[in-house]
C-alpha cells in the first residue's frame, strides 16, 4: 500500500535548514522555525531570546558619576568623623576599642 506512494517532499526539504552547531561538529539539519533563523530546539522557540530593544543594557546606577561622587563623599565624612573619635579619646590603646 505504502510501496506505490509517491512522496511529496520537495518542499520540506527546501525549507531553511536551523544551521546551528551540535555537539559532534556539524551543522543542526533541522528546519528552521517560520520567521527565524534557529530550529526549535536551538532558540526558534516562541518568546525565546533576550528581549526585544537594549532591555538587558538597563543597570541600577551604583556606577553613576553622582552615585561615586556620593559614595566618596560619605567615605571622606566617615574618616573625618573616625579621627575625630581618636582625637577626643588618646587615651584609648589598641586593646580598647572606640565606641
Amino acid at each position: 500500500m505504502s510501496g506505490d506512494h509517491v512522496r511529496n517532499t520537495g518542499a520540506m526539504w527546501a525549507s531553511p535548514r536551523c544551521g546551528a552547531g551540535t555537539r559532534s561538529g556539524t551543522a543542526c539539519r533541522a528546519p528552521a522555525v517560520h520567521g527565524k533563523a534557529r530550529c526549535r530546539m536551538h532558540g526558534g522557540a516562541w518568546r525565546s531570546g533576550a528581549p526585544r530593544g537594549n532591555q538587558n543594557a538597563r543597570t541600577h546606577g551604583a556606577f553613576a558619576q553622582d552615585g561615586i561622587a556620593e559614595r566618596r563623599a560619605i567615605r571622606a565624612l566617615l574618616d573625618e568623623t573616625s579621627k575625630l573619635l581618636i582625637e577626643l579619646k588618646p587615651d584609648c590603646g589598641p586593646e580598647e576599642s572606640v565606641g
